[in-house]
């Protein structure tokens, strides 16, 4: 896995290490990484995003307790051969409800739902379709 596929970003409400596990997880279900793929190591990670060593370690190791990578002393951290049985097709209602709070934070900043929803294309048309 390219380090640069993950973001951890300043004005996110979210702590660093849920922003590193969500954003491996994405990865992982769209298929932007595979099963057996290894993880870059907590130091290089962390080095890469500018984060602690520790910010890293607990988003690697709450992936591994949700099943969805194995780590190996000496070997280092990979993606699980197989999804953990929690890791559902998201539904349509979820999609809903992260529209919704998206929305209400773009208002909250003062922009409006064409901003939004023009900021969205062009995250689109840099990062190719997933």
């Amino acid at each position: 896995m390219n380090s640069s596929r993950v973001v951890v970003r300043s004005d996110d409400l979210l702590p660093p290490y849920e922003q590193i596990r969500r954003q491996i997880v994405a990865l992982i279900m769209s298929g932007q990484i595979s099963p057996g793929d290894k993880l870059p190591s907590l130091r290089q990670l962390a080095k890469d995003l500018d984060v602690a060593i520790g910010t890293v370690a607990r988003a690697y190791r709450d992936l591994e307790q949700e099943g969805w990578v194995e780590s190996r002393r000496g070997k280092g951290t990979q993606v699980a051969r197989t999804r953990p049985q929690s890791a559902s097709p998201p539904s349509p209602d979820l999609l809903e409800r992260l529209a919704r709070d998206y929305l209400t934070a773009v208002v909250a900043a003062g922009f409006d739902a064409e901003d939004a929803l023009s900021a969205l294309t062009a995250i689109r048309a840099e990062d190719g379709p997933t």
